[in-house]
């Protein structure tokens, strides 16, 4: 049997191209979009979904600690590689996303042990 759909072969994808367009792209916005969607993915994980009762649906503090910690240490290290303009809204987004992890637990972690606090220091509110 071959390997085609009904419509026809199957479309290998254009790796040059792929690569050409990647090349294109500046370091800091590679690390912003995968701040963003660390971001984005935490929120969810935090229950803070946009539609209407989704929140719990898809809450799951286990891996939204997970993303926040990787999340701070994203920014932790490229600190010095990206400009404020850039580092300044996602350090506050951040720290809301570790102030919401803080208010979702049932047992509060110490202070200092929160995540991502190995890199920020202790959140308060």
């Amino acid at each position: 049997m071959s390997e085609t759909s009904p419509s026809g072969p199957a479309e290998q994808p254009d790796f040059d191209e792929m690569t050409r367009d990647i090349a294109e792209v500046p370091a800091v916005e590679v690390i912003v979009t995968v701040a963003v969607n660390l971001m984005s993915a935490a929120a969810v994980k935090l229950g803070l979904a946009p539609q209407e009762g989704a929140g719990d649906t898809y809450k799951d503090l286990d891996e939204a600690r997970k993303l926040i910690h990787a999340l701070a240490g994203l920014l932790d290290a490229s600190a010095t590689e990206i400009s404020s303009f850039h580092a300044a809204p996602l350090r506050d987004g951040l720290k809301s996303l570790q102030l919401a992890f803080r208010e979702a637990s049932l047992v509060p972690d110490d202070s200092g042990q929160g995540p991502g606090e190995k890199y920020t220091g202790p959140i308060y509110g």
